[in-house]
């Protein structure tokens, strides 16, 4: 395993708890950090256990948030735990990114974020449509889901990209001029 300096590591938690804490500000804009995270501790984090505990830790204290201060329903069902699986999923997706560049953090997030809006809508239909009864629990009722859900994959395919954006550039700005050995002579 390839070792990471506590400066790096340092900033790439920083990087990630402020996003979360994002979440929370955003809402109901639903404009989320989630993928970004997810993408970049999969990629940047050389620990594997903490890539995977930061930003599921990072969206778990967010929804504390969201229900402590009433906010939203922090906690609302089955769908959310599959969300869970489906962040540590980019996650390990994200570890097979072997060039860090602007190409491959878009083409991650916006993968990421198709993989998200599939899985997540294809995990409400199956497990809380059969609570809210939205829609009829046939074929013509899954793909009734997956169109209503559109208008949120556009807000997320772009929240994605932004977020890769600010989190993989900012851990780069600081890691290349703050932590850089003229930096610091």
């Amino acid at each position: 395993m390839n070792k990471q300096s506590t400066y790096t590591l340092t900033v790439a938690i920083l990087l990630i708890i402020v996003a979360a804490l994002s979440r929370v500000f955003m809402y109901p804009d639903n404009f989320s950090p989630v993928i970004g995270m997810a993408i970049f501790a999969g990629a940047v984090i050389k620990d594997r256990r903490l890539a995977f505990a930061l930003p599921l830790l990072a969206m778990f204290l967010s929804d504390v948030l969201f229900e402590v201060f009433n906010i939203a329903p922090g906690f609302w069902g089955w769908g959310q735990l599959v969300g869970y699986g489906i962040l540590a999923l980019i996650t390990v997706i994200a570890f097979s990114m072997k060039k860090i560049n602007v190409l491959s953090v878009a083409g991650y997030s916006v993968g990421a974020s198709l993989l998200f809006f599939w899985l997540s809508n294809s995990a409400f239909f199956v497990f809380d449509n059969a609570i809210y009864h939205l829609y009829p629990q046939n074929f013509n009722g899954y793909i009734a889901s997956l169109v209503a859900g559109i208008p949120f994959l556009k807000t997320g395919i772009v929240a994605d990209l932004v977020y890769s954006v600010v989190l993989f550039g900012s851990y780069f700005l600081v890691k290349q001029y703050a932590f850089s050995k003229k930096a610091v002579a």
